[in-house]
């Protein structure tokens, strides 16, 4: 008896004939193009269902609060690599999505990572769901009270410029609302930042990364992709300072600025 051992691949995402294109079982041409939102089309194709329109605003939201925050690291290293190679401009978009760590945009990932980990474990334990705010108040205060016992910073906590305020944070709360899509993940993020200072001892804003984490996966979206919707928006910042640096560049004085800054110091530690 013979066996089949022809190779399969399945895939639900795009597939090719001669005359036609597919995606999420849509015809790309005449289905989606003109019709569907760039932003929607990525729900889409990490969740396989299509979102609504709320869904769609929120998402659409965090990628703009994302996009471009100035001449942060990611936008230098793009720039620079701009100038040391100009033939290359996916490698200088590369240089600054590669950037994107845990200081600068990973923090969306690593914020709903943490906020969906001490959901996890709440549940788990046979809690359930907070319902007014002094329920999310004693939730939040215990998540903070354990990472400072383990010596880990909170997520989402802190801002190197918007010390009094990130102002994306209260918009994005704002929206989440107004769509009817403020769940479980923002309202223990907005907890944390009214219960921190007591473990604390300072207050610290809760920047616009962290909150992006919590409104993403509050969507549904899996919060092992969440960095990957950051860098998603950052590559169309990253664009633009690219066009910008073509326009008025500025990374031949950074580049000069540095090195006639640089001192030599004595070798060793």
């Amino acid at each position: 008896m013979s066996h089949d051992t022809t190779p399969s691949y399945p895939t639900a995402l795009g597939a090719s004939t001669r005359d036609s294109i597919t995606l999420l079982g849509q015809d790309l041409a005449a289905d989606l193009m003109g019709t569907v939102g760039f932003g929607e089309l990525a729900f889409w194709l990490v969740t396989q269902r299509r979102p609504t329109a709320g869904e769609v605003r929120v998402l659409e939201s965090v990628l703009v609060a994302l996009a471009d925050h100035g001449f942060t690291p990611t936008a230098i290293a793009a720039r620079m690599t701009y100038l040391s190679a100009p033939d290359s401009l996916q490698g200088a978009l590369a240089a600054g999505l590669l950037g994107g760590g845990s200081r600068f945009l990973g923090v969306t990932e690593d914020c709903g990572t943490f906020l969906d980990g001490v959901l996890a474990a709440h549940l788990a334990a046979g809690g359930t769901l907070p319902t007014d705010d002094a329920g999310w108040d004693a939730l939040a205060l215990a998540a903070v009270r354990d990472a400072r016992a383990a010596k880990r910073f909170v997520p989402g906590l802190g801002h190197p410029v918007h010390k009094d305020g990130d102002p994306r944070t209260p918009r994005l709360f704002e929206i989440a609302r107004e769509e009817g899509l403020f769940g479980p993940h923002l309202s223990l993020f907005e907890a944390v930042g009214r219960v921190h200072e007591q473990v604390l001892g300072r207050w610290l804003p809760l920047n616009g990364a962290g909150v992006c984490g919590a409104a993403l996966a509050d969507l549904g979206l899996p919060v092992e992709l969440l960095r990957g919707f950051a860098l998603l928006a950052r590559t169309a910042g990253l664009l633009g300072q690219l066009a910008e640096e073509r326009r008025r560049p500025v990374g031949m004085d950074i580049y000069l600025h540095v090195e006639q800054a640089a001192t030599s110091v004595p070798p060793g530690p």
